[in-house]
């Protein structure tokens, strides 16, 4: 074998391989196209998923704000339990004022 015949065989060897890659690439690319309904569910879940993330947002609003209300509820009940136990201490203070004086005044009439 010459030297012309080797480069010969070796740029048909090389073609051979090059349209083997590419036939090889050709096929691969026309398994994995991705069909118009693939494409149309993707965005039909993307947008599901936006909505679902709006919808969340929207909850996680209303629950904080739900919860300043009850906390805002919550300690002004405990101000008015604060003043009705004071304002309880202060007529047992005296309602026991009364009774020592009534004893008193029972003790010295009689």
């Amino acid at each position: 074998m010459n030297r012309t015949e080797f480069v010969i065989a070796t740029a048909i060897i090389l073609f051979v391989a090059f349209c083997l890659g590419w036939f090889a690439n050709w096929l691969v690319h026309r398994f994995k196209r991705i069909s118009q309904a693939d494409v149309d569910q993707l965005e039909r879940m993307s947008q599901e998923l936006h909505e679902a993330e709006e919808t969340r947002d929207q909850a996680i609003t209303y629950l904080q704000q739900r919860e300043a209300e009850l906390t805002n509820q919550l300690a002004q009940t405990e101000a008015e339990l604060s003043a009705a136990m004071e304002g309880l201490r202060e007529a047992r203070r005296e309602a026991e004022e009364l009774r020592v004086w009534i004893e008193r005044s029972q003790g010295g009439a009689a």
